[in-house]
């Protein structure tokens, strides 16, 4: 069945479980992010689990799961993914905007369509008229007497995402305000804000061949004199991959074969103890791969390895050439992380699939899949939060030379 639902109406769904879509035409005056906000009672979020949004796809709970966007012809789509029936304690609402982030506003927004898929269902969410706004409310949907419902807003902001942190209580450091940040940074900095210093994790060691994904739990594998991390993905661009280390002292140090600003190249750190193996130039392979061979020291806390494109290397979509990074110890035991979260964004132009942390038992490999914020040319930061949590802050760091 399908019906409409005109602006500030409600229904009840059929299902806790569905699908909001929400599409547009495709241009290149125009930058769209959907996020996602879990709201209490008083519509407010409750810490960085309560955002959803592109560095964070998925709830810990399961409520909601933001897929990445894709291109339908002269269409692009965005999909979130609900099930109301999973809402953590006292959350009884979802709030799904999103933001122009270009500047340019709706108003050069064409053709925008928002539909609720439940079931056999089909709810057609009827648009306003928009002029400059950044920033919308698109729909919520709520539990009410043990019903799922959902209320069609289409309300919007001049300020963009500011005025949606605003009204929902997320807190944005100074030096991250709406004016200078994108969607991606300042969601990051706020999750930063509320995160807690993570516990020492006990882990069991594990064997053969593993694939993690973002929102998985760390695990840990053994230790031997020489591993490898080898990121790879399909031939059509030519990617780049260099390494944070993060040392005993608390000094950061990047091995990449290229040079950012203050930062000049360096092949190979501590007597070959994290060692490039080489760049990979563009060729007619169909998948290509670059590695970094590791030979751990008792002064290395952490390695992140961190795939780049862009400037003269040309952009290239994570999504779209299938990277992907695996840890090998070379003694049956093999990682990999996919970038399955990536959007076919060209200018997204750094990818941080993991982290690997060394210790007394063992490696222990974390899937992260973080990205950049659009157009940044900046390397990640690498900060020691405790002696069991370094975390990694995208765009901090230098900005990567032009190659």
């Amino acid at each position: 069945m399908s019906q409409s639902l005109q602006m500030g109406a409600n229904t009840v769904l059929n299902s806790p479980k569905g699908q909001v879509s929400i599409s547009y035409e495709v241009s290149s005056q125009i930058d769209i992010s959907l996020t996602a906000f879990l709201l209490t009672d008083s519509d407010q979020v409750q810490g960085d689990h309560g955002i959803i949004f592109y560095n964070q796809p998925e709830s810990v709970s399961g409520v909601a799961s933001l897929l990445p966007a894709e291109v339908t012809g002269q269409m692009k789509v965005h999909r979130l993914n609900f099930d109301m029936s999973k809402v953590p304690d006292g959350i009884t609402k979802m709030a799904i905007t999103l933001t122009e982030d270009q500047g340019s506003g709706f108003s050069q927004v064409k053709n925008i369509k928002a539909t609720i898929h439940t079931g056999n269902d089909l709810l057609h969410l009827t648009p306003a008229q928009f002029t400059n706004e950044k920033g919308i409310v698109v729909v919520e949907l709520y539990i009410r007497h043990g019903e799922t419902k959902a209320r069609s807003i289409w309300r919007g902001f001049d300020s963009g995402l500011e005025g949606l942190c605003r009204l929902y209580g997320v807190e944005v450091e100074a030096e991250e305000q709406i004016g200078t940040a994108a969607p991606e940074q300042m969601m990051t900095a706020a999750i930063e804000k509320e995160t807690k210093d993570i516990a020492p994790i006990s882990l069991e060691k594990v064997q053969g061949k593993i694939s993690l994904d973002k929102g998985q739990k760390p695990i840990i594998i053994e230790k031997t004199p020489e591993m490898t991390a080898t990121v790879s993905w399909e031939s059509g661009t030519d990617y780049d991959i260099y390494a944070l280390v993060y040392t005993k002292s608390g000094q950061q140090i990047d091995v990449a074969m290229f040079g950012a600003e203050g930062t000049p190249p360096l092949k190979s750190y501590g007597n070959g103890a994290v060692e490039h193996m080489g760049d990979v130039g563009r060729d007619q392979q169909s998948m290509k791969t670059e590695v970094i061979k590791l030979r751990l020291n008792p002064d290395i806390v952490a390695v992140v390895p961190v795939v780049y494109s862009a400037q003269s290397n040309g952009t290239g979509s994570f999504y779209r050439y299938r990277v992907s990074m695996s840890i090998d110890n070379h003694r049956g035991t093999s990682v990999t992380i996919q970038a399955k979260h990536a959007n076919d964004n060209d200018e997204i132009y750094s990818c941080v699939p993991g982290m690997l942390q060394h210790t007394n038992d063992g490696v222990i490999i974390r899937p992260l899949e973080l990205y950049s914020k659009p157009n940044s040319e900046r390397r990640p930061k690498l900060k020691m939060k405790s002696p069991d949590n370094i975390e990694v802050l995208m765009d901090k760091g230098p900005i990567n030379d032009y190659k």
